[in-house]
């Protein structure tokens, strides 16, 4: 036995301090800690699980204030080299310290500060048997686009970005589903990633999968697991069992030692940016994985991101494109615009769309109502005096909820009863204004009282598995109308449906946010891909008050080339990404003063040739659970020099004292 010899451990915590912490370690030589594993140490008055990210013979840390580390988690192989070069990628794009990004894209239960809930995870895994036969199951014959896709995928050798873009319909699953089987078959023990941007879309294609890989052991990875599942299926993942894990933008910080394939369904969805915390993007997180792996990777959409349409269009990816629809006989629905100056709406719905419900109740066939905003209205007032139900603690409204009988600010959850009269002027009659999904469900029950209708929102799916129900009570056949937000606008195959009504999508058409009409015709055709997917002649309705605006006519024709191309001039022409690269820096305050006058000094404390930094402004929603809220926008055409000039000015901005709480988000979606 040798005697044990003293090592330090450069040790990364979850803290905003931009540094790793070393701490002593007695050791035998042989049972030397290895970076990449779990460390308890005690840190500013309590113990804390780190990330070992060095393990050294000398430190420059004098004795008296080095610490030992308490225990050393050996039980658990460490995270790869590779891990922890993606983790220390993110970190440094988006300016966060490396303990921030790391720790928290592991499960809770490895850094609590017992290790019962990890034994016994291991306990449990030893005993599960991985089943190890890749062979597929009721493999379907594919179309010829299908078929060159999925041999293309499949096949692909080294870092390979591929954009899918395939119409709604076309049968994207079933490529990636044959890929995947091409990558499984080649590779004894690989391992393939697919990214789905929303929890309700993983039930859906988790049944595909295993119903397709009976002989593979899946892991699936969501906000949704309780914390037993999450460990148990990361666990899976991480000691190479689990050959496919599934998951929401979470997943793409999973530990997968034998990555093979990465997959990103509905690649431009808004979903894969994290809006707190490390505010990163899933999707490019994966690119940068499969270049750092050298693997191929395929993001698929019907309506892809500019940014991924202008990187095809260079020909930086590998563009694959599925032109028809893969049911026989399936075509794309009809779209039409019912002008609301013309046929007046009565509650929300117009003649045309009402007899075309009908008419699909007499036939058998479902409909789809898409209107994305819930609760009942989105305000009420007194006609009288002119009030309005606004939130005290935020600058905006409080929505009705009808059947809770309650008002309810979507920002900062507040909830009051409604009040029984206007509490400015005392007047009896105060009104609902405008619709929300409570009041169209409400006002499809008085038309149709016959008919079976079931809403799906945010409200209505509050409870674990309750969205998947409801999918399910649709699938099943026994729901005549649904009512829904963009729950019910991607991913999900209803067979029997076979008309979708579009409401109020025009205030998108007029918002101050330049990404605005790039969503609004994603939902549009996403939502629409929804009818006529089993070969029943089906038909879109969309109610708007401009049915001259070009975005609707690219809808009209199913025309995603023509609008995207001609939406990246706009950007070129006005400068915004793809062409330019941003990142902004919010502050928050609780006076707005204080808040402007923080980001005017971040704006001045440094010389930026190469950067532009626009002036602070308040944010268009000023103040959220009684915190007023300000930003400045840093721009510059190229990536490089926008990275340098953050790298130093995080520095200067973490020395400036200020009771501020300020952040940095790098290619901001939402400005």
């Amino acid at each position: 036995m040798n005697n044990p010899r003293p090592c330090y451990l450069q040790i990364a915590i979850d803290t905003p301090l931009n540094a790793v912490f070393d701490y002593r370690w007695q050791c035998d030589p042989a049972e030397r800690p290895q970076v990449g594993q779990l460390a308890l140490v005690s840190f500013a008055r309590r113990e804390v699980v780190g990330l070992i990210v060095g393990v050294v013979d000398e430190t420059d840390v004098p004795v008296e204030k080095l610490k030992d580390a308490l225990a050393v988690r050996s039980q658990l192989a460490p995270l790869s080299a590779q891990w922890l070069a993606l983790a220390g990628f993110a970190a440094d794009y988006y300016q966060r310290p490396l303990g921030e990004v790391a720790l928290p894209g592991l499960p809770k239960n490895l850094r609590v500060l017992t290790t019962v809930a990890l034994d016994r995870a291991l306990k449990k895994l030893t005993k599960l048997d991985a089943p190890h036969d890749p062979t597929p199951s009721n493999m379907p014959v594919l179309n010829p686009q299908q078929q060159i896709a999925a041999d293309a995928i499949g096949g692909a050798q080294g870092f390979k970005p591929t954009l899918l873009y395939g119409v709604t319909g076309s049968g994207k699953t079933e490529v990636y589903l044959q890929a995947c089987a091409q990558v499984l078959a080649r590779e004894p023990d690989g391992q393939i990633l697919i990214l789905v941007p929303e929890i309700n879309l993983t039930p859906q294609l988790e049944g595909n999968i295993r119903a397709r890989f009976p002989g593979v052991m899946l892991a699936t990875l969501h906000s949704s697991l309780s914390e037993g599942e999450r460990m148990l299926h990361w666990l899976a993942a991480h000691q190479g069992k689990a050959r496919i894990v599934l998951g929401t933008r979470l997943a793409i910080l999973s530990s997968l030692p034998h990555l093979k394939l990465i997959v990103i369904d509905e690649e431009h969805d808004p979903s894969y940016k994290q809006q707190e915390g490390l505010r990163y993007s899933a999707r490019d997180l994966a690119v940068w994985r499969a270049w750092q792996l050298q693997i191929p990777i395929v993001l698929g959409s019907a309506t892809p991101s500019l940014e991924s349409w202008h990187h095809a269009q260079s020909g930086r990816y590998r563009k694959l494109e599925l032109r028809e629809r893969a049911v026989q006989n399936a075509v794309l629905p009809t779209v039409k615009l019912i002008d609301m100056e013309r046929d007046k709406p009565n509650d929300g719905l117009t003649s045309h769309l009402v007899a075309a419900i009908r008419q699909r109740l007499e036939r058998g066939e479902q409909s789809l109502l898409f209107l994305n905003r819930r609760g009942y209205a989105p305000v009420i007032c007194c006609e009288s005096c002119g009030w309005i139900s606004e939130c005290t603690r935020c600058t905006s409204f409080m929505v009705l909820h009808r059947p809770e009988h309650r008002l309810r600010c979507h920002h900062c959850s507040l909830e009051m009863r409604i009040p029984r009269h206007c509490p400015t002027c005392g007047n009896i009659d105060i009104q609902p204004l405008g619709r929300g999904t409570q009041r169209v469900e409400e006002g499809l029950q008085a038309l149709f009282p016959e008919a079976r209708i079931l809403r799906i929102d945010a409200d209505s799916t509050r409870k674990k598995g309750s969205a998947q129900e409801a999918f399910d009570t649709v699938h099943r056949g026994e729901v005549d109308i649904l009512v829904g937000t963009q729950m019910v606008a991607k991913g999900h195959d209803f067979k029997r449906l076979t008309l979708v009504g579009i409401m109020n999508p025009d205030t998108a058409l007029f918002s101050q946010d330049y990404r605005a009409s790039e969503r609004l015709f994603a939902q549009l055709m996403q939502v629409s891909g929804r009818a006529g997917r089993a070969g029943i002649p089906s038909e879109v309705l969309i109610q708007t008050r401009y049915p001259q605006h070009p975005l609707y006519g690219a809808v009209v024709h199913h025309d995603y080339d023509h609008f995207a191309s001609a939406l990246l001039e706009e950007r070129e022409q006005a400068a915004l990404p793809p062409y330019l690269f941003q990142a902004l820096l919010r502050a928050e305050a609780r006076e707005l003063a204080t808040a402007i006058e923080f980001l005017t000094l971040a704006r001045d404390c440094m010389q930026h040739p190469g950067i532009t930094i626009n002036d602070p402004i308040p944010m268009s929603m000023t103040r959220v659970h009684n915190v007023d809220r300000a930003q400045l926008l840093v721009e510059s055409p190229s990536r490089p020099a926008l990275q340098a000039f953050l790298k130093e000015w995080m520095l200067t901005l973490r020395e400036m004292k200020s009771r501020v709480k300020w952040s940095l988000e790098v290619d901001p979606l939402d400005i």
